[in-house]
């Protein structure tokens, strides 16, 4: 979801009005794939290195998440979302925790869209810390270097009960992984669009989709005819 801090920028507004207009847009998109009849869908909304920026913009950052947490509760039940999350949440405030796992707990029979939130989530870490738990595993003797497969890797992700990515979205233009979902991002189809988030729109995201239904997916495999 790149280009809150530009589009403040754009306008003479502090970084933390683009953060509060890019949440705006979460709403909307969360509620438009609802409406469209998608599964999955996961905000990389607060990196690892995301810590590494100046303290005044984390603890806004962490209060607009405390904040949308709290407030979209309603919503999340009415469009019956259910709410997960991914990353290094130790890693996150004791207030955003709570409320984090009250909203989890909350929507978890809720059958409708998952909205997955990586949250001090980065690809490498979690790619190390799922190496950490087989290492801890094998130690113990619950497995063996000769088990090891892709499927067991697999298994140690914060993702291991979620699917792989269909379609990865990014805004304003980037052209980078910028660390998200390395091992599950192998075979998803990309799509950039140059809007920044805040201005990103129902428009946008069915864009993206029908751009989707276009391709052909191989995985690798000769094309057919």
């Amino acid at each position: 979801m790149d280009g809150n801090g530009r589009w403040a920028r754009e306008r003479g507004l502090p970084r933390t009005e683009g953060h509060r207009e890019g949440a705006l847009a979460v709403q909307r998109i969360c509620a438009a794939c609802g409406e469209q009849g998608v599964d999955f869908l996961t905000l990389f909304a607060f990196s690892s290195e995301n810590w590494s920026r100046p303290q005044t913009e984390v603890k806004a950052l962490m209060a607009l998440l405390e904040e949308f947490l709290v407030g979209q509760r309603e919503e999340l039940m009415q469009r019956n979302i259910r709410l997960r999350a991914i990353g290094r949440i130790a890693d996150l405030p004791a207030s955003c925790q709570e409320q984090l796992a009250q909203s989890i707990e909350l929507t978890r029979h809720n059958s409708g869209l998952t909205l997955v939130l990586a949250l001090s989530y980065g690809g490498r870490e979690e790619i190390v810390d799922a190496t950490r738990r087989l290492m801890q595993k094998a130690a113990s003797g619950q497995c063996s270097p000769a088990e090891l497969n892709n499927a067991l890797f697999a298994q140690h992700l914060d993702t291991a009960d979620l699917p792989d990515p269909d379609l990865l979205i990014r805004s304003s233009g980037e052209l980078r992984l910028s660390n998200f979902l390395l091992w599950q991002l192998s075979y998803t189809e990309f799509y950039i669009s140059p809007v920044l988030w805040p201005d990103f729109e129902e428009s946008h995201l069915r864009e993206a989709i029908a751009a989707y239904s276009q391709r052909q997916r191989r995985f690798g495999a000769v094309p057919e005819g």
